[in-house]
């Protein structure tokens, strides 16, 4: 663990937060230091404190907490992420005999000196009751690892010293802060705190020696167990030949941990697969399967992740044993939550909701693991987390058996209304947790489709032959809806084998695909007589023979998720109402438009839905162009005496309803069909203000 602090950039630190207690513009700066190490806080946790002495609005002085808040990542926490609160009323608390977590909370809520600050951390009283001005506590993986041994104690003062004092894990709140304080009073010279299957606290009367005592005690732990581990390993991975194919597995684990709420409404899951060299190696080890099943590094890991990971073996199976392995395993491992949330509600008598009984991480010999969550970002979440404990678990084996918390801490903390609020109780959006496809990707109407689909709370791919374009729209869709929401593919249509590479792209990426938009398109203008072959044929590559080769890539997905899904094919007004000197887009139009009524009669078997949007007269979408338009525009301008914002007004008063058509509303239609609101399959949908001769017949 590498000492990060450097007394310019301290300095620079006052300058910038200048507008709060130096104090705290250094606590912010080593804060920052520790969030950016991710062996030592992982999303959210651990956190950091400092006492200072503030003035009230009636000029007074009082002693005052500052505390990273709840929900503030402490690698680019701010001064306001820390709320600040009456010290001296904080620390009357501890003469109570017990204080239970909502009245806690609530005495949090009411002493901050700012009613709009963020809640603070629920270790506050730790901080306060502890008398250090500067406070650091994190997970660090070096020091979980060494508490979760048998013989921990032993290990942990032969990795940092006899100047340490030791708790046994005990859940955040009112107990352990009285724990800590007794404990520190106790032993007043210690060098830091240990909290048995949690953390670290480090302290200090300034930020830089608290900060740098954190990274002391932790590169010891990690010098200990470098010493301590098995010089070399003999790992056996399975034959090349047998390598489960992500193909297969991951559609068959994905489908199979849907399921059906009480409300009807279906909720799937997104996988992410990390396959990564040290990942295969430590799954391939001899006893991998009871080392890496045993429960967590810390209870606070347990609301991303569960307590333990599902194992498959499905190393040299046929999709039917895949399919069969997976099912039995996802079935005894739900059996096995179950039992374990009514034998703890039982013995504890107290009255619960049980949550889902999915599994959060999946551990595939020869494939790797996978992390699942509702959004992407759960998912990343419950990976990274899980990446870290198998790293711990493999340094842990060469100084003794794992020693995992027992199940009532764990449930304890997994429906601890304190934690649960972490994860927040949103209502899902209409898409969550669906994976979407849509090709042409690098125009207009694709732009208006994504954005609906991101909004009704799907993940996206777009795809297009034209990685420049595509960039620009993935760009100004993330710009709206954040990282990791959509991404990039770049993909030939008309190229099977540039179409399968894409789906296995998607797959890796996300675990498997709900919603497919066929949309690709290109134009060409002229009259039959005048239209090449060559021409031709490269229009129907893209418009027809695109729209059957994805299709048909998806449906092996499909079948193997085997919970349905939804083809949403952009067509066009030309399908009804074709147009002189568009005979190539015309026909190719409607070749992929009669496609679509085949594939929803082979589909419906499956449970796809496959629908038509027959759109018309979208020119441009923020700043970027219809490919379509492009082409078409300058001869329509030409013939009908135009300019561009002439056209424009052209094509809206043509249509019944004199309207613009936007691409947004391309995308509300697609948002309609993909998120199953009524049973409908088959249909064609115009979406063009009412073209007359272009109504579908």
């Amino acid at each position: 663990m590498k000492n990060r602090y450097k007394e310019e950039k301290a300095q620079e630190a006052v300058r910038a937060f200048g507008n709060c207690p130096e104090a705290l513009a250094l606590r912010v700066y080593t804060s920052r230091l520790i969030g950016a190490e991710e062996d030592l806080v992982l999303h959210g946790g651990g956190n950091t404190s400092v006492k200072c002495v503030v003035k009230n609005l009636l000029g007074e002085e009082l002693e005052a907490l500052f505390i990273k808040g709840s929900g503030w990542d402490l690698g680019s926490i701010e001064p306001e992420g820390f709320p600040c609160l009456d010290l001296a009323y904080l620390r009357k608390l501890r003469a109570l005999s017990s204080l239970g977590d909502e009245e806690m909370v609530n005495q949090f809520r009411t002493h901050l000196l700012d009613a709009s600050a963020p809640n603070p951390s629920i270790e506050t009283l730790v901080h306060a009751f502890l008398p250090p001005r500067f406070i650091d506590h994190t997970h660090a993986d070096a020091i979980v690892t060494l508490t979760n041994l048998a013989d921990a104690e032993a290990h942990l003062k032969a990795a940092l010293g006899e100047n340490i004092a030791i708790l046994p894990f005990i859940m955040p709140g009112f107990p352990l802060a009285k724990a800590m304080a007794e404990l520190y009073e106790e032993n007043p010279g210690v060098e830091c705190i240990v909290l048995r299957n949690h953390g670290i606290f480090t302290f200090g009367e300034d930020a830089r020696s608290s900060y740098e005592r954190m990274i002391a005690c932790v590169s010891r732990a990690e010098e200990y167990l470098e010493a301590k581990q098995a010089k070399s390993r003999a790992v056996v991975y399975p034959a090349a030949g047998n390598l489960p194919a992500a193909e297969l597995v991951l559609p068959m684990v994905r489908g199979a941990m849907s399921y059906l709420e009480d409300s009807g409404r279906r909720r799937t899951v997104h996988l992410h697969l990390r396959s990564e060299a040290r990942i295969l190696a430590a799954l391939a080890e001899p006893g991998a399967r009871e080392r890496f099943t045993t429960g967590v590094l810390t209870p606070d890991h347990v609301i991303r992740t569960k307590n333990y990971p599902l194992w498959l073996e499905v190393a040299g199976l046929d999709e039917a044993g895949i399919r069969s392995v997976v099912a039995r395993e996802l079935a005894l491992y739900q059996a096995a939550y179950e039992d374990y949330f009514s034998s703890q509600v039982a013995a504890k008598g107290v009255s619960r909701t049980r949550l889902d009984s999915m599994p959060r991480v999946i551990l595939v010999p020869g494939l790797g693991l996978l992390a699942a969550g509702f959004t992407p970002k759960d998912a990343a979440i419950a990976g990274d987390i899980a990446e870290h404990t198998i790293a711990a678990k493999v340094r842990g084996a060469a100084l003794g058996p794992y020693q995992e918390l027992a199940a009532g801490f764990i449930f304890d903390m997994e429906y601890w209304s304190l934690e649960q609020a972490k994860l927040g109780k949103a209502r899902p959006r209409p898409l969550e947790g669906r994976i979407a496809l849509v090709t042409g990707g690098g125009g207009a109407i694709a732009l208006g489709i994504g954005r609906q689909l991101l909004a009704a709370g799907a993940r996206v791919f777009m795809s297009d032959i034209d990685g420049e374009r595509l960039a620009v729209v993935c760009g100004k869709l993330a710009e709206t809806f954040g990282p990791g929401l959509v991404s990039p593919l770049v993909m030939d249509v008309s190229d099977e084998a540039s179409v399968a590479a894409g789906m296995r792209e998607v797959l890796g990426l996300a675990g498997g695909l709900d919603i497919v938009v066929p949309n690709a398109g290109i134009a060409h203008v002229a009259r039959l007589e005048e239209l090449s072959d060559r021409k031709f044929r490269q229009v129907l590559e893209v418009n027809c023979l695109g729209v059957f080769q994805v299709i048909k890539a998806a449906i092996p997905i499909f079948r193997r998720q085997a919970t349905g899904g939804s083809i949403v094919i952009n067509s066009s007004k030309n399908v009804f109402a074709p147009g002189a000197s568009f005979g190539a887009y015309s026909a190719s139009k409607a070749g992929a438009h009669q496609l679509g009524k085949i594939a929803a009669l082979e589909l419906a078997e499956i449970g796809v839905r496959v629908n038509m949007i027959n759109a018309d007269a979208i020119f441009a979408d923020a700043g970027v162009s219809s490919g379509l338009w492009d082409v078409v525009g300058p001869e329509r301008m030409r013939s009908r005496n135009l300019d561009p914002e002439g056209l424009r007004e052209y094509y809206r008063q043509r249509n019944l309803l004199k309207t613009t058509v936007h691409a947004d509303h391309v995308g509300n239609a697609v948002v309609f069909f993909a998120s199953e609101q009524t049973p409908t399959t088959g249909a064609t949908l115009p979406v063009d203000g009412g073209i007359m001769e272009a109504f579908p017949r």
